[in-house]
């Protein structure tokens, strides 16, 4: 057997006598300073693969999930920087460089990436899971609408030259995989790569403690959801304007923050954050799950599938991907009151079977991704280290 270190020796009892080495794994992410669904991702994979180091820009443990403080974790020279760790938005010209000089010594380097860590030197096989080429270079209206004047001109004088940087990297992977369709689909349009689509798991399952949200009523309607421009919680904002009745509890943070709250009306909650025990009993205890962001993946249906809750969500992106229209839920075509109100009124007519919901959410198990994710990378000729798990 290799030894957890990844030193030589003997099988013991084997009818062949033979030494070998357990490949070293390593992981790459952009930067860990948010707590979001990318981020939970990387936590997957580091279930996948115990004992991995994981190599980013920055860490910022207050601001992301504390779980990361129990691995090894490498940063770069940006780390240093506190506005950086604040913004990551502020060090988007540097990325490049500095995951350019990042050389990681891997058998297997599995990058998880929204535009910067594929672009790491791995001396062994580089597997990126794609969670979306970089948004700011090929989404910039969405991306950066709410950013700072500077940082928008900024970003569009270096764009050309980044964008030649991104392709370059994406060229050097020998395995490419996107978490949804419509990814796989930007992967194709951009890089010319042909990306295999593996999903990831619903990170927040039932079967952990759940803790009560104080000043929280049950039969509430949930949006989970960082608060960026792109993820329209106003125009669900608007919507709740006309459903005095009803309460929307938004969670999450983001530069958005204090708009949101100038508009919120008495219906409204907001939460700047949640641990996963109170997120889970905000999703036992919703009536529904809302979302109106372009989601590349769209994680919260699945999550609000888990707890049997059924979910009204835009028509778009990964969203087609997590949900069955009329079995697990409904869908708007505009990020716009006039269409969110009569799907929030057709989920309120219909009756939802809560075990058919939580089978849609069996169907994208940890199991299930931690099994193709090993059975895809041992195809690509990578073996997976013994002591992987599905969690």
């Amino acid at each position: 057997m290799p030894s957890a270190d990844g030193s030589l020796i003997g099988a013991a009892g084997a009818t062949n006598e033979r030494c070998y080495r357990a490949p070293v794994v390593a992981l790459a992410h952009d930067y860990l300073t948010q707590r979001g669904g990318a981020e939970r991702v990387v936590l997957e994979l580091l279930r996948a693969y115990p004992g991995a180091p994981l190599y980013t820009a920055t860490h910022l443990p207050s601001a992301t999930f504390p779980e990361f403080s129990q691995h090894e974790i490498h940063t770069s020279v940006l780390n240093r920087v506190p506005a950086i760790r604040a913004d990551h938005r502020l060090g988007l010209p540097l990325y490049a460089p500095v995951f350019s000089r990042m050389r990681i010594e891997a058998d297997l380097v599995i990058c998880s990436s929204s535009g910067w860590a594929h672009g790491v030197q791995a001396t062994g096989r580089k597997v990126v899971y794609c969670h979306n080429p970089a948004r700011w270079l090929y989404q910039q209206d969405e991306y950066l609408r709410d950013s700072h004047p500077a940082i928008r001109a900024i970003s569009g004088l270096l764009a050309p030259s980044l964008r030649r940087w991104d392709r370059k990297a994406a060229a050097t992977a020998d395995v490419y995989l996107a978490n949804s369709t419509v990814v796989a689909g930007r992967v194709r349009a951009i890089y010319g790569i042909e990306a295999t689509v593996l999903p990831p798991p619903p990170a927040l399952t039932p079967d952990g403690e759940q803790r009560e949200v104080a000043g929280v009523e049950p039969g509430f309607f949930l949006c989970v959801a960082r608060l960026h421009a792109y993820k329209n919680v106003d125009a669900l904002m608007e919507a709740f304007c006309s459903l005095p009745a009803e309460r929307l509890v938004v969670v999450g943070d983001g530069p958005y923050r204090d708009r949101l709250l100038a508009m919120a009306r008495p219906n409204m909650t907001f939460l700047h954050r949640a641990s996963d025990a109170e997120l889970r009993w905000l999703y036992a205890n919703s009536r529904a799950v809302l979302a109106a962001s372009y989601e590349d993946y769209g994680l919260t249906p699945l999550e609000a599938a888990a707890f049997g809750r059924p979910v009204a969500v835009l028509r778009w992106g990964g969203y087609l991907d997590t949900v069955v229209e009329g079995g697990t839920g409904v869908f708007f075509d505009r990020p716009a009151a006039d269409a969110i109100l009569p799907a929030i009124e057709d989920l309120l007519g219909r009756a939802w079977s809560d075990q058919v919901i939580r089978s849609h959410s069996e169907l994208f198990s940890r199991e299930r991704f931690v099994r193709r994710l090993h059975g895809l990378i041992e195809a690509a000729g990578q073996p997976t280290p013994t002591g992987g798990q599905a969690g």
